[in-house]
């Protein structure tokens, strides 16, 4: 295979790690998202948990977070390395060892999870094992190799932050916490499959099963629009179940329609006859980094909703 011959022509030993390497195996942008949904929903779960309760939950859902993504470096190290966007790697570089890196990400995982059972409640411990169990065994090591709906299935992980953050503030998980994790879920797959437009040659070369790979950009273009089509109303439904005020609505229907804009560019990208992109994936990339912006503008929409409510009552 070329990823062995790749892989052993490329050190494996610990010799120049530095902080950034090890930092580096948290995918910080990636953690920085999940911690920052995970705040969320600390902030708008009913009741009230002590600052160091609170404290110790996120910085469990951030360990966490982080081993997992550790565990995957270790795990895709392989495809890391053919890949441009992943290729400098800590492991695939071979500047950590994927030993080093496996049992960096084992110890943080089982830590974050006593931590959190220890010091806040079970049921939040057994939604972060969960959590981690399923990006981990589920999306890691078995969808993602294997179908193109890796993201779509895989994407839960992604998504139990705020669920983690609610059960730890309340014991239980409600309906207002399910709806933030449907939110992310239903978020996921067309800001991933953006990526994948204009990573598709990595993805290719990688062997990867990404949705452009398998069925084509305008199956995937397609995929994009529609499931921001499903998204917009979905953000709705804090408002309508009383969990959120006009606030939140408000910058909802804004910045949903600002979604479905990109998605609609990005569905009408020009294209040779085949379905590739004439531009360079633009529309794509564009899409996908204001997929982000939205996710974060989103969420702090429902913070400041529940402080201006609260203030008003």
């Amino acid at each position: 295979m070329l990823s062995e011959q790749v892989s052993a022509h490329i050190p494996l030993a610990v010799g120049n790690a530095t902080l950034s390497d090890w930092l580096a195996l948290l995918k910080p942008r990636v953690l920085l998202l999940v911690v920052y949904t995970g705040v969320i929903g600390l902030v708008i779960a009913p009741g009230h948990l002590p600052p160091f309760q609170s404290l110790m939950a996120i910085a469990c859902i951030t360990g966490a977070a982080g081993a997992c993504g550790a565990i995957n470096m270790w795990y895709d190290r392989d495809i890391d390395r053919l890949m441009r966007r992943t290729r400098n790697r800590p492991i695939a570089a071979g500047r950590v060892s994927p030993a080093g890196g496996l049992w960096f990400g084992i110890v943080l995982a089982a830590a974050s999870v006593a931590a959190m059972w220890a010091t806040v409640n079970g049921p939040a411990a057994a939604a972060l094992a969960f959590s981690a169990f399923f990006y981990i065994f589920i999306y890691t090591i078995w969808l993602k190799r294997r179908t193109p709906q890796n993201i779509v299935i895989g994407g839960a992980a992604g998504a139990l932050p705020p669920v983690i953050a609610w059960a730890a503030a309340t014991g239980s998980i409600g309906p207002t916490a399910l709806v933030l994790f449907g939110i992310i879920f239903i978020w996921t797959p067309p800001h991933f499959w953006s990526l994948a437009l204009w990573a598709n040659e990595d993805y290719r070369v990688a062997g990867v099963p990404m949705l452009p790979v398998v069925a084509g950009a305008r199956v995937t273009r397609l995929n994009i629009l529609g499931y921001t089509i499903l998204m917009v109303p979905f953000t709705t439904l804090p408002y309508f179940m009383g969990a959120a005020g006009p606030i939140y609505l408000a910058a909802a229907l804004v910045l949903g329609a600002l979604f479905l804009w990109h998605a609609w560019q990005v569905m009408r990208d020009k294209q040779d006859e085949t379905g590739v992109s004439l531009t360079g994936d633009q529309p794509a990339k564009k899409a996908f980094k204001y997929s982000v912006l939205y996710l974060f503008v989103l969420f702090g929409a429902l913070a400041v909703d529940h402080w201006v409510m609260h203030a008003l009552a």
